[in-house]
């Protein structure tokens, strides 16, 4: 069976040219085979990007996902590419109504009509991994009307065979393809590889919806789904079912009275929102996963679905995006390059003033149009592939993170042409700068450590005695003094800090 998928594979990159595009740099005649094989049958009227979409569509659900994982990683691909494998889409045909509902008897170990009041068979929904259907639960179980999203069958086996190809392929690739060891294809496979798994556990999905609609839970701007624990499982989650128009049916839109762009806006404050107040952010935020509210209470709100693929941010992380953002629309090119030194991912030893020159070059231009006009997503891209010159490891959640700002950008634009995404994101990142130095930060520390310090004080003399009693036995009463007036100071210290803490809080509350 591998055999066959395996020259299914090298006849489809033969028929779309994918050899004459990995191989059109290496010297003369090296495999120059493949890429005089078939020329009879070969589509190479289209421009190379749309080529390799096309080759990958014809390969399947998996390697249509690994696209669009690939799409990501924009700084390894060629910009063409990478928009281009952006526009795959999961359009796959459902799977019958009867392994629906097998899938559901094996789930739960009752059919389906046990288990939901009503149960439409027809999905709404097919993707690659999951389809999604619409149910009503039992009156017992409150009733509700529910989406109920379902794992394809046997996709374990599917998955685990086409991955063992595409590392097989990225292993050759590495061996033959001069730029194979720098694009680290075998690396990409392997990640591809763990985000796949994460889609294919539901429990896991359920979870990262249940924290997203925990961090907005009284937002006027974004509903998320409630989960419905007691019905999920590893391959069957059902959540809240969720109305409204898909956000890329501007006229729908328009027609319902939406403010598009208010919308917009409120686009760009919630992707921050995700970023720095949560470090947790929805990170497949394509118009597919996305509607918008019509209803009288919810109207202009965002729906959001789908949460296979989350990504999470540590407060390094964040501090140096906001850093940098900050830095590049102050034109303080030195700022952004110590960002990356201070936060680890360049050397030590690198030259500030050389990496300040470097990124000098590449974003001055930007600045030549107007604000409404630059690019978020491809300034920090810019950024990314000018660190690679002085050997940073770009993190991948930074570029999962960078791929979404693009589909925010994207959307909020196609809402609002003139969107000036730096008027309304500025005000935010300069607020959440100003938390994580001024003296709400000082305030917001001593709240989340006093709960240690009144753990851990009132234990230091005993615990000190005893090292003291076992290390030290015969000087131990002039040292018990001493630790007696070190209490004492201790004490006055206290006092001082509780003062301290109360006129912050009291301040925090006034402002």
């Amino acid at each position: 069976m591998r055999i066959f998928r395996l020259v299914k594979i090298v006849s489809v990159a033969s028929r779309y040219g994918i050899d004459e595009m990995v191989f059109e740099h290496e010297p003369s005649g090296r495999l120059a085979a493949l890429s005089r094989f078939a020329h009879f049958w070969r589509r190479l009227d289209a421009p190379r990007a749309v080529r390799l979409r096309l080759a990958l569509e014809a390969l399947g659900p998996i390697f249509v996902k690994f696209g669009q994982v690939m799409s990501t990683r924009r700084d390894l691909l060629p910009l063409d590419i990478a928009d281009e494998l952006a526009k795959l889409q999961d359009r796959v045909p459902p799977f019958s109504p009867e392994l629906a509902l097998s899938q559901i008897q094996q789930a739960y170990g009752r059919p389906a009509s046990e288990v939901f009041a009503e149960f439409d068979a027809t999905p709404v929904a097919s993707a690659s991994v999951a389809q999604v259907h619409f149910a009503r639960l039992h009156a017992s179980d409150g009733g509700h009307e529910v989406a109920v999203k379902i794992l394809r069958p046997e996709m374990h086996g599917v998955i685990a065979h086409d991955l063992a190809l595409l590392d097989t392929l990225a292993g050759l690739l590495e061996k033959i393809w001069s730029d194979g060891k720098r694009l680290k294809p075998r690396e990409v496979v392997g990640e591809f590889a763990k985000y796949l798994y994460d889609e294919l556990d539901l429990m896991r999905e359920a979870a990262n919806c249940s924290q997203l609609r925990r961090n907005f839970s009284d937002s006027r701007l974004l509903l998320v789904p409630g989960v419905y624990w007691d019905h999920c499982t590893t391959t069957v989650m059902v959540m809240e079912r969720m109305r409204g128009i898909p956000i890329s049916q501007i006229e729908a839109l328009v027609a319902a009275g939406i403010n598009l762009p208010a919308l917009s806006r409120a686009g760009v404050e919630i992707f921050f929102t995700q970023v720095f107040r949560d470090g947790f952010f929805h990170a497949d935020m394509h118009p597919g996963n996305i509607f918008v509210a019509t209803d009288e209470v919810h109207h202009g709100k965002y729906v959001a679905l789908d949460f296979g693929i989350v990504g999470t941010l540590t407060d390094v992380d964040k501090n140096y995006l906001a850093q940098n953002f900050l830095a590049f629309f102050q034109r303080d090119y030195k700022r952004v390059a110590m960002a990356h030194i201070e936060a680890g991912w360049a050397p030590a030893d690198t030259r500030v003033d050389e990496f300040e020159a470097a990124i000098r070059s590449v974003c001055e231009p930007i600045f030549d149009r107007p604000l409404h006009e630059i690019s978020f997503g491809r300034a920090l891209l810019r950024l990314f592939q000018t660190s690679r010159r002085f050997n940073v490891e770009i993190q991948p959640q930074l570029v999962m993170l960078q791929k979404t700002l693009l589909n925010i950008e994207g959307l909020g634009r196609q809402l609002d042409p003139n969107l000036d995404l730096w008027t309304t994101a500025k005000p935010f990142l300069e607020r959440w700068m100003a938390e994580q130095i001024g003296w709400r930060a000082l305030a917001r520390g001593f709240r989340q450590e006093a709960p240690n310090w009144a753990r851990t004080l009132p234990q230091l003399p005993r615990l000190l005695h005893q090292a003291l009693n076992r290390d030290k036995p015969t000087e131990l009463a002039p040292l018990l003094g001493e630790l007696a007036a070190a209490q004492r100071r201790q004490n006055r210290l206290l006092g001082l800090i509780a003062v301290l803490l109360v006129v912050l809080l009291v301040s925090q509350y006034l402002y």
